[in-house]
């Protein structure tokens, strides 16, 4: 599938969820069946997806891609959630957003049994969450095979923030 089939479906809003953003709401993939069932096959043929132990995605919207794709490449999935939504012992990182800062946090036996990760979500925009979700995996001695992303804006360098390879599949 290339990239135009996909983007004409991404909707944009300005000034949300603050003035002078311009978000990019994936969520009309969802809307789409065959587009969604082929982004998700897509992802699960990258080798990042392959050479991963486990999924784990970023909340939220991150949770919709990663637990497509846990269950198509039959792969355990783990969740970053945001704070107070995760019962038992947990590891947390707060990080910056281009609108403000929040914390992730895992379950620290739902990642004891992996060693590698692909981290799902679907947007990349400054990195800031998925710095802080690999910083949580590297301060459990886990690698990070990749990131995988519907979306990236290339305009606030995110990537650059990664030892790890990054996967997107729309750019602006």
């Amino acid at each position: 599938m290339n990239n135009a089939s996909l983007e004409y479906l991404i909707e944009t809003y300005e000034d949300f969820p603050k003035e002078d953003i311009l978000f990019r709401d994936v969520l009309p993939i969802l809307r789409n069946p065959e587009k969604f069932s082929s982004l998700i096959q897509e992802m699960s043929e990258l080798e990042i997806c392959k050479a991963a132990d486990a999924i784990l995605a970023i909340d939220a919207r991150g949770f919709l891609f990663g637990s497509s794709l846990a269950l198509k490449s039959f792969k355990p999935l783990v969740v970053a959630r945001k704070p107070g939504k995760l019962p038992g012992k947990i590891i947390t990182n707060k990080y910056s957003l281009e609108y403000g800062t929040n914390s992730l946090s895992i379950q620290e036996d739902s990642i004891k049994d992996y060693k590698s990760f692909l981290i799902v979500d679907d947007l990349l925009a400054t990195g800031g969450t998925v710095e802080s979700v690999s910083k949580l995996l590297y301060s459990q001695d886990k690698k990070i095979t990749g990131l995988s992303i519907v979306i990236e804006l290339s305009e606030l360098n995110g990537r650059e923030k990664f030892d790890f390879p990054v996967i997107s599949k729309i750019m602006y």
